[in-house]
């Protein structure tokens, strides 16, 4: 992990930079996946599933009886964690449902507005050898909570043809009963196109690897709606001179374990919190498992030592971390200058483990820089707000001229006679 000190606007410049990927490869493998499943439906799945699981599907549906009996495969220990993260995540995305409001704008006018929920979603779940059943949480309650009518979940099987046990248990736990052994690029598509086994969907959540987040960019162009864009995780430390190094480190390495793309960058306020805590990656780094894609991940990592507070925080705006970590005894100090982050923990005790799991915030994030214009995942993104106005025949002549002013200063005579003869009538 590389330490510049007092970086000039090249070196913040260049910090401020994602991974590049080939688009163009990657929009031709995509383009040629949806073909697939759009001629072929089913049996696209099945094939793909074998070329990239390795895995013979006899059907592509989990039967409610796997579903129902999959927690006996999970220790009791972790049914109480999942549980618990589902009390928490639920009370916080409980507190997200707006009261519907009425407004009288003008005499005779009024106008509301009503929530409605989107009735088929798609959760696109990671699996395989690292299941993150911890999303199916993040995405299954605030759909539940929302009311969408159909849940559809789709992760790939392990070797042995199913779904891990813990992702099934969540998605009942979530109320989610239609489960689909399907991973991949070829998952969006099916849920995008829809197959014989597979409904199509409306919006698509979830996050994934470079192959599915190209994917839902393609779905777009098929009229769903997706969460957002993601790309690899990545986490933001500013550490003052009250951080403790030794937390700074884990943070930073439990991003860096995602994968060798993830990014990692520490903002400190002075060289000795950054050097202490870069000789803390060092250790700490040893005695992880994934110590080998830590260690790649870490070649391109990078702690800045920005010492005027104002100039640190520019940078971290304009970077716009999907996770924010403020280091510091005296963290809400810093919380009028936040302007850009997908999710920001406070305090030296607050990692971002905690909303990775447990803590009741969503940790389906927008990456790349698009905080700043994309929230998190929450409530709103499952449920659609519709207006509605009705107007009395004092309020369309309260009204009238001023909208038939308008349109005919538009050229949209129509428009405009459409108010004229209600008001001729009255």
């Amino acid at each position: 992990m590389k330490i510049i000190n007092s970086p000039n606007d090249e070196q913040l410049a260049a910090s401020l930079k994602r991974p590049s990927i080939n688009t163009e490869q990657l929009e031709d493998v995509i383009n040629d996946v949806f073909t697939n499943v759009s001629e072929q439906g089913d049996q696209a799945i099945v094939n793909y599933t074998k070329q990239f699981d390795n895995v013979d599907l006899a059907s592509l549906e989990v039967s409610g009886e796997t579903i129902k009996n999959a927690g006996n495969q999970l220790s009791e220990s972790l049914k109480s964690a999942i549980q618990i993260a589902y009390q928490n995540i639920k009370i916080f995305h409980d507190a997200q449902v707006m009261n519907d409001l009425s407004v009288i704008t003008t005499e005779g006018v009024e106008c509301f507005q009503r929530t409605s929920a989107i009735e088929s979603v798609g959760l696109y779940i990671p699996g395989g050898t690292a299941p993150l059943f911890s999303t199916v949480l993040m995405l299954g309650i605030p759909a539940s909570i929302a009311g969408c009518e159909n849940v559809i979940l789709c992760s790939p099987p392990q070797s042995n043809g199913e779904i891990h046990p813990a992702t099934m248990y969540t998605a009942n736990l979530c109320g989610i009963s239609q489960i689909y052994r399907v991973g991949g690029s070829q998952a969006i598509a099916a849920m995008t196109i829809g197959t014989e086994s597979i409904p199509k969907v409306d919006k698509l959540f979830g996050p994934g690897n470079q192959y599915v987040t190209a994917a839902k960019q393609k779905a777009q162009k098929y009229g769903l709606a997706i969460d957002l864009p993601a790309g690899p995780s990545e986490v933001l430390v500013y550490a003052d001179e009250t951080a403790q190094p030794s937390f700074v480190a884990a943070d930073l390495l439990s991003q860096a374990e995602h994968g060798v793309d993830s990014q990692v960058v520490l903002v400190a306020s002075n060289e000795k919190v950054a050097a202490e805590t870069v000789n803390y990656v060092i250790t700490q780094t040893a005695s992880l498992p994934r110590k080998e894609v830590v260690k790649q991940c870490l070649q391109n990592s990078v702690a800045l030592i920005i010492e005027d507070k104002n100039k640190a925080f520019d940078f971290i705006n304009n970077y716009a971390p999907e996770h924010f970590i403020i280091a510091s005894n005296h963290s809400d100090q810093y919380i009028p200058l936040i302007k850009n982050a997908g999710s920001v923990f406070l305090g030296n005790y607050s990692p971002e483990s905690a909303g990775d799991y447990a803590s009741g915030t969503n940790h389906t994030l927008p990456t790349s820089g698009y905080a700043k214009s994309y929230s998190g995942t929450n409530l709103d993104a499952f449920v659609k707000k519709i207006t509605f106005q009705k107007l009395s025949k004092k309020g369309i002549q309260n009204l009238g001229e001023t909208i038939m002013t308008m349109a005919r200063e538009e050229q949209l005579e129509a428009h405009a006679r459409a108010v004229e003869i209600r008001l001729n009538n009255l």
